[in-house]
């Protein structure tokens, strides 16, 4: 009998009548027993382009993973599939450990989920070789391959040490893949793991599904309990912070209006962390409000928001972060509030830090790209896609800048008022400070310095203090000042300043809008996600099939999208198939979750059409 073809496996095992992308390609090469090094947005199906290549492949693929929630989850979703997979990590005992080590040796797995702690012991790296030696280790996979990058966002020292794969285990091929790497990065994860002749696969970084949209802190909780009601009720949805004092306020705002929040940090203990995790993953409608210590790896595929109301550190994080949403490919939001504190709120995070004077001041460089997107008129997408080494055409319609345009304003007179006040108080005081200077505020620290005597003073009076605040951020964002964070976040001028206070140059700003009415009036916005789901929320049928995959979920203590995804279960409420043929066409319903779950989908699908249900 002849062995699968890769299109058969796609088919038959992960229900899938197409290939994506590059995807097909990567198959065939690591098939092949090429080495590859994959750069693909989350959500864009990178786990097939090794496991596929796994179940061609003679023996056992050990896939190395950073995170035990991720190892789970894989590993759940293959069974699902009646696929022999297990992880191997300090959440199981010895005795569970025996029996994973016993399987592997005895030929009964295809793939293996291993911490990189794990996989570089002695112990573990023996029983490879012991595996070589009868011909039976098919592939190396190194999975969130970043983390082997100090300047990246992840960094895991022990990613470095998989160099001794491709020392030990030569003729072994290779597949190391990420979501988010630079040009910088992706050149440090060739250069440690020695894949200077592995083929490069390098896919488009566009999210076209996610909508970006940054608005300006005014009142944070308010703003987001609009965001919320107007366009994600009942969605699943994470919320970062930046402290985990912010975390725990934050969600305990939330539920007291009544929504399942939930708080998340690495103050938290591990069973506590571990239970809400549970809840986020297995229960619908949860809101995650996290530190970045949560999300890499969870491959939640209906997370339908991911918002941020404080700056991450950089569009790397920013990225990464905004990608766990929308995994399915269906309507997600990007929804980011911001103000120039929190720009000076986390320059003096990263300055007080203990890395080396070079990582800080990379780690300023990407903070002020993030900045400059945030401030940016242009299309958000073209933007972060431009940040990657992409080209976008702009015009996405899926960004407020493309949405709503933004008015802009000749702010010529406005910013040299503002350098001017800067350079005459000594360039060492905060945006407050220089603000109350320009509108002429007798505060006591304007009378401790007698400021109240510059020209400067009071010069700015037609301008009110929300649209200097913009000002200041802005022209921040755009370099004519810097944040001198010796000087506890006073701003001093830079070179680009010169043209402008020479009157050589002239400088346009965007109008800032009103931020509540800003943030409600994009309800509009809300129907993207609402057109997804336009004929189901309100149907009996939708509500039934949903009912069927929970109860399946918690019979076998799995998350529901292990089950099926969102986007199966609605083409199954469209097409409505009358028999399992019907069914096994419909995308993400292979044979295994055919024969498993077949039959009770089809009873709920026909009891809802004999029930007049349409």
């Amino acid at each position: 009998m002849s062995s699968p073809s890769a299109e058969q496996i796609l088919s038959e095992v992960f229900g899938y009548s197409d290939f994506r992308g590059e995807q097909q390609k990567i198959v065939e090469h690591v098939s092949s027993g090429g080495d590859a090094l994959v750069l693909m947005p989350t959500g864009g199906g990178k786990s097939l382009c090794y496991q596929i290549p796994a179940l061609l492949r003679q023996g056992v693929t050990i896939v190395v993973s950073p995170l035990i929630a991720l190892m789970q989850d894989q590993v759940e979703t293959l069974k699902q599939l009646d696929v022999q997979a297990e992880f191997l990590n300090s959440s199981l005992d010895a005795r569970a450990a025996r029996e994973v080590s016993s399987r592997l040796m005895n030929g009964e797995l295809k793939l293996l989920y291993v911490a990189p702690e794990r996989l570089l012991t002695e112990g573990f790296l023996n029983l490879l070789e012991r595996l070589q030696a009868r011909e039976s280790l098919a592939l190396f996979a190194i999975d969130e391959a970043h983390c082997v990058s100090q300047w990246g966002h992840d960094f895991r020292p022990e990613y470095r040490e998989l160099i001794v794969l491709h020392q030990r285990f030569p003729s072994v091929p290779r597949i190391a893949l990420t979501a988010t790497a630079d040009a910088p990065t992706r050149a440090e994860i060739i250069e440690r793991l020695a894949l200077e002749n592995a083929r490069q696969f390098i896919a488009s970084f566009d999210r076209p599904n996610i909508c970006y949209r940054v608005a300006i802190k005014s009142n944070p909780r308010q703003q987001l309990q609009a965001f919320l009601e107007a366009e994600h009720a009942n969605d699943a949805g994470i919320v970062y912070c930046l402290s985990r004092k912010k975390v725990e306020e934050t969600a305990i705002w939330l539920q007291a209006r009544g929504w399942k929040a939930l708080p998340y940090h690495a103050g938290l203990d591990n069973a506590t962390r571990n239970q809400y995790q549970r809840r986020f993953l297995r229960e619908e409608g949860v809101i995650m409000v996290a530190t970045v210590a949560f999300g890499m790896g969870i491959d939640k595929p209906n997370v339908r928001f991911v918002v941020h109301l404080d700056l991450p550190k950089s569009m790397e994080s920013y990225y990464q972060e905004t990608g766990r949403a929308g995994r399915d490919g269906l309507p997600a939001t990007a929804w980011m509030i911001y103000s120039l504190g929190d720009v000076v709120a986390m320059r003096q995070m990263l300055n007080s830090g203990d890395a080396s004077e070079d990582r800080k001041r990379i780690e300023r460089q990407k903070l002020d790209a993030l900045l400059g997107f945030c401030e940016s008129t242009a299309c958000r997408h073209q933007t972060v896609l431009r940040y990657f080494g992409e080209v976008h055409p702009g015009n996405c319609g899926q960004c407020d800048n493309c949405l709503r345009p933004a008015d802009t304003w000749d702010a010529t007179e406005a910013v040299r008022m503002a350098l001017s006040c800067v350079y005459r108080t000594g360039q060492r005081f905060g945006a407050g400070h220089l603000i109350d200077v320009l509108r002429g505020k007798m505060t006591p620290q304007v009378e401790r310095f007698s400021h109240q005597q510059l020209s400067t003073f009071g010069i700015g009076k037609a301008l009110t203090q929300q649209q200097w605040s913009s000002v200041f951020r802005q022209i921040v964002a755009g370099g004519l000042l810097q944040v001198e964070m010796e000087a506890y976040g006073g701003l001093n001028l830079t070179e680009e300043a010169r043209p402008i206070l020479r009157g050589e140059k002239k400088v346009w700003l965007r109008q800032d809008r009103e931020t509540i009415k800003h943030t409600t009036s994009h309800a509009e916005r809300a129907s993207r996600t609402r057109e997804a789901f336009a004929a189901a929320n309100e149907d009996p049928l939708w509500q039934a099939l949903k009912a069927m995959r929970m109860q399946l979920a918690r019979e076998q203590g799995v998350p529901p999208y292990v089950i099926f995804h969102d986007s199966t279960l609605l083409e199954i409420f469209h097409q409505r198939p009358g028999n399992l043929t019907e069914l096994g066409c419909i995308s993400g319903v292979g044979q295994a979750k055919l024969a498993r779950y077949g039959n009770q989908f089809l009873k709920v699908v026909e009891e809802a059409m004999c029930d007049g249900i349409r």
